[in-house]
């Protein structure tokens, strides 16, 4: 495999060099990661779902006029992005009680929200990613008044477009996490959608049973981690012929 200068590498992936000027190489791992860091792991064969699952998501939101970084993708770990000024601040939808906000409020998990909520967290690890106010994005110039006009009206529309995705194939959106960026073309610049959708990034339940089918599983040791990440590429008809099969990763290049 030609050798490829490593631009950045994160918990869940890798972004290369890509084969022209404004793409990256996004390279999708098994190692898995909970509680910023304080739970680390590996799921077999989670970075070849992940990268299907976040195709086909991201290539159905570009289809309905989202626009996101995603390109196309390569090979079973890889996909082509373009590359974008991150936002430091990741956006989460919130549908039904769970997780941190179970906690924060005391609240039994599985309650219906009466609205979606969005959230946000400056993306700080060595922090434990704060939970902040768009006061504070505006005041410390993470993103604009205008950004977060968009932002906002980006995560509704997908949070109203996954949701109705998931619920056609016997899943519940019950949160997810979303990224953003300035892709810049010229002198305009426009808000993309960037990173991944995966079960990495989203709180899945089985409609019927409420069983978790996400990265829960894993932070909870509940088992069974890589069959959930399966079930959710089976029913979205993206599962690989044979599974979740692996490669060899990319050589280096430091």
């Amino acid at each position: 495999m030609a050798r490829r200068r490593r631009i950045f590498e994160g918990k869940a992936k890798v972004l290369f060099e890509g084969p022209e000027p404004g793409t990256l190489v996004q390279y999708f791992k098994d190692d898995a990661s909970a509680y910023n860091n304080k739970k680390i792991g590996v799921i077999t064969g989670k970075g070849v779902l992940n990268n299907r699952i976040s195709e086909y998501l991201m290539s159905q939101l570009n289809e309905i006029g989202v626009p996101t970084h995603f390109v196309r993708r390569l090979n079973m770990r890889e996909q082509l992005v373009r590359e974008v000024e991150i936002i430091p601040i990741e956006v989460v939808v919130r549908n039904i009680v769970a997780g941190s906000l179970s906690k924060r409020f005391n609240m039994a998990e599985g309650t219906a929200l009466p609205r979606s909520i969005v959230e946000y967290y400056y993306k700080a690890g060595d922090m434990d990613d704060p939970l902040v106010t768009e006061e504070h994005i505006t005041a410390f110039g993470w993103a604009t008044p205008q950004d977060l006009d968009e932002i906002m009206s980006l995560a509704l529309r997908v949070n109203d477009f996954l949701s109705g995705l998931f619920l056609g194939v016997g899943i519940r959106l019950v949160d997810f996490k979303l990224e953003f960026g300035r892709l810049w073309e010229g002198e305009q610049m426009r808000i993309v959608l960037a990173d991944e959708i995966s079960p990495d990034s989203c709180r899945l339940w089985d409609l019927r049973t409420n069983e978790k089918m996400d990265k829960d599983r894993f932070r909870r040791d509940l088992g069974n981690v890589e069959e959930a990440y399966q079930e959710v590429a089976r029913r979205l008809g993206i599962l690989p012929e044979g599974g979740p099969s692996d490669f060899k990763g990319p050589t280096l290049m430091q």
